[in-house]
């Protein structure tokens, strides 16, 4: 199996963390897209990719001697920060973690894939052959545009392996719930709050009822969450608000959850509350849910087992966010998600990734891909 260098792992981290790639950076995410093209290009590599006008290309890339390849590797290039972050907080190392914009989320992880398929290309492995690498560009905003290519390339394939980061205990991950957002706007009348408050018609009374009835088909056993995370509305505080908009994060546990929790949001804003006032209605589910299933299951045997080769305590766990793994797993395909790097705190200032993990985590990967081309 291969040697990994760390410095050299942490030299690459370090150039792909200094790269803004926001999910709407569609130059960024064309840098380092193409950046990583010249690292597997170097290794006998060719890609296919896929133009995108507004988002980031997506890319797959496979070895030339590939025919038929039964493993999807999947990866995302965007993050979920703002162009001008990596000049503000670029790359560093405190301790035995290293710190900046995505390093954990995912680039440690392209650290880690393109690590362990250099090992395999070391060695002549024909496990190089039996390998697709996706990367798409917008993962962070649910797949708008990469979705349909993700499905497309997980068909037909026996096996997974999504890169997300391992958990903080380094466990990966075996389901996922799925989820979606909504918009509420509602119309009403503006009127004068002092002198004639009986002609108007609140938006913000009736979005209020709203609220607190979809907060009502939250159902924590079920695993059923709604939330309504964003509102705006009014113009002045003595007006009688005649707009008002909400943003409603749904999340489901199982795929059969969707409609009944569909038919239910539809249902509470379908008739107003407040006399006067109208509710349009929008959006949907984004994500099916990531289950564990038998398939799941079998995979994470097999990489459990390769990881008990290598002295590893390997655990798996379920999580509330979502991830492309749920768009594979929908389709039956065998996923496990959750293969990069150890670290936590995604999606803020403290985002880090365990240095010692990106060397452990690319040499199960490895032996992973080695035993399941077997």
């Amino acid at each position: 199996m291969g040697t990994y260098s760390k410095a050299n792992m942490l030299d690459l981290l370090e150039k792909l963390v200094n790269i803004d790639s926001g999910s709407y950076d569609k130059e960024g995410i064309d840098r380092v897209g193409s950046f990583l093209y010249e690292q597997y290009k170097a290794l006998g590599f060719s890609a296919v990719i896929h133009e995108q006008s507004t988002y980031g290309n997506h890319m797959t890339i496979t070895h030339q001697e590939a025919r038929d390849p039964t493993i999807l590797l999947l990866c995302h290039l965007d993050t979920v920060f703002p162009t001008g972050t990596a000049a503000k907080r670029p790359f560093s190392i405190k301790g035995n973690r290293a710190y900046g914009p995505g390093v954990v989320d995912m680039k440690a992880s392209h650290v880690s894939l393109l690590s362990a398929v250099s090992a395999l290309a070391a060695n002549h492995d024909s496990a190089l052959q039996n390998i697709a690498i996706l990367l798409t560009s917008d993962e962070e905003i649910g797949a708008p545009s990469g979705r349909k290519i993700i499905e497309a390339e997980a068909k037909g394939k026996k096996a997974v392996l999504v890169m997300e980061p391992a958990r903080k205990d380094g466990s990966l991950v075996t389901a996922r719930r799925g989820g979606g957002t909504y918009v509420m706007k509602v119309n009403g009348k503006a009127a004068h709050a002092g002198i004639e408050p009986e002609n108007g018609r609140s938006a913000i009374e009736e979005l209020a009822h709203k609220i607190v009835a979809l907060h009502g088909l939250s159902d924590q056993k079920a695993g059923t969450n709604v939330n309504v995370g964003l509102i705006k509305g009014g113009t002045s505080v003595n007006t009688i608000a005649d707009y008002a908009e909400a943003s409603i994060d749904i999340r489901i546990s199982k795929l059969e959850q969707a409609a009944v929790l569909e038919k239910k949001i539809q249902s509470i804003c379908k008739t107003p509350t407040v006399e006067g006032t109208a509710i349009e209605l929008i959006g949907g589910i984004t994500r099916p849910p990531m289950e564990r299933n038998e398939q799941t299951v079998d995979l994470f045997n097999v990489i459990q087992k390769e990881a008990q080769a290598l002295d590893l305590t390997l655990t798996e766990t379920a999580t509330g966010g979502g991830s492309d793994a749920s768009f594979t797993s929908a389709l039956g395909v065998a996923t496990i998600d959750g293969m990069g790097p150890v670290g936590g705190n995604p999606h803020s200032e403290e985002e880090y990734v365990e240095i010692d993990s990106l060397q452990e985590r690319s040499l199960l990967l490895e032996r992973t891909l080695v035993r399941l081309s077997k």
